[in-house]
């Protein structure tokens, strides 16, 4: 006996269609409502007169200019604080991801007393407030150490991040054993076992875990403007902090300055993201919880 398969025309086809219409119609209006406001974002960065009525969000090219970002450019020293930025968070994630492999692949793949006790206490360290450890710490940093208006005084709080060690530690777990016991009967040590075997498997979570400290360093406003005090030290979010609030709203276009120094910070995030979107999604995948 045959079977007929179900077509469209059928009942039970035409709600499956159905489902798919309309999951596909619910994904677009998600989508659109997340993209929306980073395109009104640029669109009002780029226009020269302000319009904050609903024809406004779909302006002619012709109306479309750079104006505003020339501003900024004449009221900020927008390249020296982008320097600042990059030197600042490259610093943060360059220590972030040594200290976090080495830190990971000794609560991974080490036999230790008190392994468990010290990932629990990193773990812990995840909800500990860093508004709470601010003031000791600029108390260390700067007075006791006298590293205000420095790149190290700005990165060195940022240099151990919890998430990126629990990233590298769940990331290692995954690695079979039996590969890295063969590489130890061969004589290789733990550290010519974690740079020549284990790192070249890791580009997933490296790149995972460079994004998420990214973010941090590159938006942080409080710590920066704590530690710098001079203009040309200081990053861009706080250079275009005190633009936003001093200088902003003498300029012809307010609404579309303040839209711009937005559009300035937030570019070079999304980009990287999108950019190296596959490798996060992979090496969050693959590092969910496995004990």
């Amino acid at each position: 006996m045959t079977t007929v398969a179900k077509s469209p025309a059928t009942p039970a086809g035409r709600r499956r269609a159905f489902g798919s219409v309309a999951g596909f119609l619910a994904l677009c209006f998600g989508a659109f409502l997340f993209v929306f406001p980073f395109y009104y974002m640029v669109v009002g960065a780029l226009q020269a007169e302000p319009d904050v009525s609903i024809s406004g969000a779909f302006p002619p090219p012709g109306e479309l200019s750079l104006t505003n970002f020339h501003t900024i450019n004449e009221r900020v020293p927008l390249l020296r604080a982008l320097f600042n930025s990059v030197v600042y968070t490259g610093g943060v994630i360059l220590g972030t991801l040594i200290i976090g492999i080495l830190a990971g692949y000794a609560l991974s793949r080490l036999r230790w007393r008190g392994r468990s006790l010290v990932l629990n206490l990193v773990l812990l360290t995840l909800i500990i407030p860093f508004q709470l450890l601010m003031i000791p710490m600029y108390v260390l940093i700067v007075r006791g150490w006298g590293l205000a208006d420095s790149y190290l005084g700005m990165i060195l709080p940022f240099l151990v991040n919890s998430t990126a060690v629990f990233i590298f530690r769940q990331f290692f777990m995954q690695l079979p054993e039996d590969m890295l016991d063969a590489a130890r009967i061969d004589g290789a040590s733990e550290l010519r076992i974690l740079t020549q075997i284990v790192l070249p498997l890791s580009k997933p979570a490296i790149l995972t875990a460079a994004l998420i400290t990214f973010i941090g360093p590159w938006n942080e406003f409080l710590w920066p403007f704590l530690v710098t005090k001079k203009a040309e030290m200081q990053p861009l979010a706080v250079a275009l902090a005190n633009y936003i609030s001093s200088v902003a709203a003498s300029t012809a276009n307010p609404f579309g300055a303040i839209l711009a120094g937005a559009v300035v910070l937030a570019v070079p995030a999304v980009v990287l993201f999108v950019i190296f979107q596959r490798y996060f999604v992979e090496s969050e995948t693959s590092t969910s919880l496995k004990e």
